[in-house]
């Protein structure tokens, strides 16, 4: 049962590589770079400039950082993606069709969570901005839900690296966006000689952001609805609930047998080189004597960039030579630029290295990443894409952030060369465990 998986192209099929470039200004890699844009935007404004704002405005430390729990609306997503791949809205479903009107509800809810936020004053009342914190959480992780169905349902599978690597391209412009941009709004905005804390600046920043999700909500109305599949009429909440949320995954188990559990194994720890040193990447960068400026420019915009260079990169490469050889690549360049943070740690402040380290560690980055999402589209049913791609994005994080948790004590007890080399050996195991998912099927016939 165990065959060399069928995405591997022999080498008299190869297509020339002005018609792999090509894809890339196809309608529907334009459209995931739109639709790229609109899931990018609200993460850091969630997670990353908003505790900007939070902690100018006076709020403490510890309750910034509860409020990152909000984040666990992501690694569970999984629990509600049976409705958004199911359930149909009134009126608006009939309008647009089952995957653009969750999209149009999510982007909308988006829309509003940022407005609301924008016209409330952390600094006087905290719980609404914290209520419209989860609720832009909930909101962005459903549209996560539709669009990764809708991605997937928009091409086939030779088509899912490039429209992966137009999303990526999409999302890290917004992250950009919403990082640097929203600062760089909030400051323009400011009254020279004034307090530093300045409401109104803030306020007309996330206002911006809040229209910044306008281009993503047109791409869905003048877009096409992928052909939809006919869904059995349920009798009663129970057959609703078997059809809904029991059957997309007992299909990818009895698809895959006891293969199901390699999968899912390398799912889980693919990125775990990656998520783990991250977490103590900005605490390394103060520890090194890096400036904000430097970080900045170096890391948010210049390391951005780097990572949409390897995101393109990563899905020609995909597209022409297989996506699970790219997938072993990735892996191998992820893990090996940890190394480079060891070294860089040796330097201490050039930010010459900090520049040459970032643009090698996003770019493998940005390989793998194309790499890995068009993997998991790979792996789902068309009958059940949304719920099964959202169960795998889940897993792909939940391990890596638990041991992430622990990066500190490890940095603490043994110091940061330490750290990175041991991130970076966090990197074999997945190697194996693509050596052996290369050798079954991953598509959605396989048995």
């Amino acid at each position: 049962m165990s065959s060399v998986t069928p995405d591997t192209p022999r080498p008299d099929d190869k297509p020339r590589w002005r018609d792999v470039l090509k894809v890339y200004t196809e309608p529907a890699s334009l459209r995931m770079l739109s639709l790229g844009f609109s899931a990018g935007l609200p993460f850091l404004l969630v997670f990353g400039t908003l505790s900007f704002w939070l902690r100018e405005a006076g709020v403490d430390r510890s309750t910034i950082g509860h409020m990152s729990w909000v984040g666990i609306a992501f690694g569970f997503k999984w629990a509600w993606a049976p409705l958004v791949d199911r359930l149909p809205i009134p009126v608006l479903t009939r309008l647009l069709g089952r995957r653009r009107s969750w999209l149009i509800l999510a982007q909308s809810a988006i829309m509003l969570a940022l407005c609301i936020m924008a016209f409330t004053d952390p600094k006087q009342a905290l719980a609404p901005v914290v209520w419209c914190a989860i609720a832009l959480a909930f909101a962005s992780a459903t549209q996560d839900i539709a669009l990764d169905a809708f991605r997937i349902e928009s091409g086939d599978s030779q088509h899912q690296a490039a429209l992966s690597a137009t999303y990526m391209a999409g999302y890290r412009l917004a992250m950009i966006w919403a990082g640097a941009g929203a600062l760089w709004i909030a400051a323009a905005s400011e009254t020279p000689n004034a307090e530093l804390y300045q409401y109104a600046a803030w306020r007309t920043a996330y206002l911006v952001m809040a229209l910044s999700m306008l281009p993503g909500m047109l791409t869905v109305l003048f877009s096409n609805e992928p052909v939809p599949r006919p869904l059995a009429p349920a009798r009663n909440a129970a057959e609703w609930l078997q059809s809904a949320l029991i059957e997309p995954f007992a299909e990818f188990f009895k698809r895959h047998r006891w293969h199901a559990a390699l999968i899912l194994a390398l799912i889980a720890s693919y990125r775990i080189s990656d998520v783990v040193m991250g977490i103590m990447a900005n605490p390394f960068y103060v520890d090194m004597g890096y400036t904000k400026g430097e970080v900045a420019t170096v890391t948010k915009v210049y390391g951005v960039i780097m990572t949409l260079v390897g995101a393109f990169v990563g899905g020609a490469l995909a597209l022409r030579w297989g996506v699970l050889r790219i997938l072993m690549l990735g892996a191998v360049l992820s893990a090996g630029s940890n190394l480079l943070f060891a070294w860089l740690g040796s330097r201490g402040h050039d930010v010459h290295a900090l520049m040459a380290v970032i643009s090698a560690d996003n770019f493998s980055s940005g390989i793998a990443t194309a790499a890995f999402v068009a993997y998991l589209s790979s792996l789902t049913n068309v009958r059940y894409s949304a719920t099964q791609y959202a169960l795998f994005s889940s897993m792909m994080v939940l391990l890596p952030k638990f041991l992430a948790g622990f990066s500190g004590d490890f940095v603490n007890a043994f110091g940061y060369t330490q750290f990175f080399i041991g991130t970076a050996c966090l990197g074999v195991p997945v190697l194996l465990l693509i050596a052996c998912a290369s050798r079954i099927k991953t598509g959605p016939d396989a048995h």
